[in-house]
């Protein structure tokens, strides 16, 4: 008897994954420890095992789909079996929805329970029912059109107040094949009634793909008219929880930013010592960045409200730094966390920072590192930027963004003119949870410690 694989639940908050590479085929041998596909998440990445014995019978997603949580992603079962139809639209064992009644529904397969549906038409599992409400598509029939390349949408409904229900479904698959998810995507001038190679006669978009070839090419326009060519890429993934987090942020906080600039004309010397130091001191890695975060941890100590979670109206302020490091990896910004960072040596901190930084880089870090942390430095110095409103990171009250090193012009103590080096920070605070004097006087603070680094590096 054929069994799905589902997308698993990588985490509380996450759901859905992307699907970045399949590691099998139809027809391959599966068993409980076979690695099926690498996903990632917002967090990292990681294998799916199958979880089952087998034959893989079908595929049903394509590598770069964004899949909800517990949605079908692969079929497993004999040999040339039938793949059977209702593992896909999870509702074989489910009351008529013509005949309402109060039963909950049968969970003895996955897919089992209410689809909720996410702005992309994306779906997951959510394990209860919800009948009723406003929603013009009811759940089962959401999970039926989902399953079956259907967009329920855009369909007549017969329920009431022209709700969709399961039978205005089932009719639109009668009619003819739908599409998968990844064509839907690409689904431009898809003549329906078309069939296509997928189950049940869906049409993918290798369909899709090669019923375009072999259309007659339009001619080729030399001089494109407004706006000329241009690139959609839907927002999904990663990027797409990045988006769904800023904009969080912006909605939720009071945001200010305030701008100073500190002497580094100290952290470049010591930068330059601790390079040239003996290797076995385990100094040379330490960074201009790792100084900057290292006197940023120590002065959160004196400045509680800075170091602060807000949420649900409640203001907690920590005794101990947990210090978020803004990375840029290949998947989108991720912020992990060095965790009582204001107890380590500089070489502690240093190390820790690269660890993490590396981790998050490579996909390989723990979820348990990507939260937690109390306060965030962005460090956008190396790109040659001076100042910059970096975005809270909910629930923080504060994060420092660091900008690069600027020669400044200095009054000197015989009347003349000098140089000076200057480190450009901009912090962006929470109004809610502190005001703009206090963190003046956290800045303040911050500028002190990285003029007299040596000094902060010594305490």
């Amino acid at each position: 008897m054929s069994e799905v694989v589902v997308m698993p639940a990588a985490g509380n908050s996450v759901e859905s994954c992307l699907l970045s590479e399949w590691m099998v085929k139809a027809g391959d041998t599966v068993d409980e420890n076979t690695i099926i596909a690498a996903i990632e998440t917002d967090k990292s990445s990681m294998e799916v095992p199958a979880g089952v014995s087998g034959t893989v019978l079908a595929l049903l997603v394509e590598e770069g789909d964004d899949v909800p949580v517990k949605e079908p992603i692969l079929v497993v079962g004999e040999a040339g079996e039938e793949v059977d139809p209702s593992l896909l639209s999870g509702a074989a064992d489910e009351p008529s929805e013509e005949a309402p009644t109060s039963s909950t529904p049968s969970s003895s397969h996955p897919g089992a329970g209410s689809v909720s549906v996410t702005d992309d038409d994306d779906a997951h599992i959510s394990g209860t029912r919800q009948e009723g409400g406003d929603s013009p598509t009811s759940p089962r029939a959401r999970n039926l059109a989902v399953s079956h390349g259907i967009a329920a949408d855009a369909l007549a409904g017969s329920g009431p107040k022209g709700r969709v229900i399961e039978r205005d479904v089932r009719a639109a698959i009668a009619a003819g094949p739908g599409l998968t998810r990844a064509a839907r995507a690409s689904a431009e001038g898809f003549v329906p009634g078309t069939a296509g190679s997928g189950i049940g006669g869906r049409v993918t978009r290798a369909d899709l793909i090669e019923g375009a070839s072999q259309t007659v090419a339009a001619p080729a326009v030399t001089q494109p008219g407004f706006p000329g060519n241009y690139t959609d890429q839907p927002l999904k993934g990663v990027r797409k929880v990045i988006a769904q987090r800023m904009m969080s942020s912006l909605e939720n906080a009071a945001q200010l930013t305030l701008t100073a600039t500190a002497p580094a004309d100290g952290l470049l010397a010591l930068r330059k010592k601790l390079k040239n130091a003996p290797e076995s001191m385990g100094l040379n890695a330490v960074t201009i960045g790792d100084l900057v975060g290292y006197a940023v941890a120590k002065t959160l100590t004196r400045h509680p409200m800075v170091n602060a979670h807000l949420t649900d109206g409640v203001i907690r302020s920590f005794d101990s730094v947990h210090l978020g490091v803004a990375v840029d990896t290949p998947r989108g910004l991720l912020v992990p966390t060095v965790q009582f960072a204001e107890a380590m040596t500089l070489k502690q901190f240093s190390d820790t920072s690269k660890t993490v930084a590396h981790a998050a880089i490579d996909g390989s870090i723990s979820p348990d590192l990507l939260g937690g942390g109390t306060f965030t430095v962005s460090n956008l110095g190396s790109f040659g930027i001076e100042s910059f409103t970096p975005v809270l990171n909910e629930p923080q009250a504060g994060i420092l963004g660091v900008g690069t090193i600027t020669p400044r012009a200095k009054a000197l103590p015989d009347g003349g003119v000098g140089i000076e080096n200057r480190l450009w920070l901009s912090l962006t605070m929470d109004h809610q949870v502190y005001d703009g004097a206090d963190g003046a006087r956290f800045l303040k603070d911050l500028v002190e410690a990285i003029a007299n680094i040596e000094l902060t590096v010594m305490g």
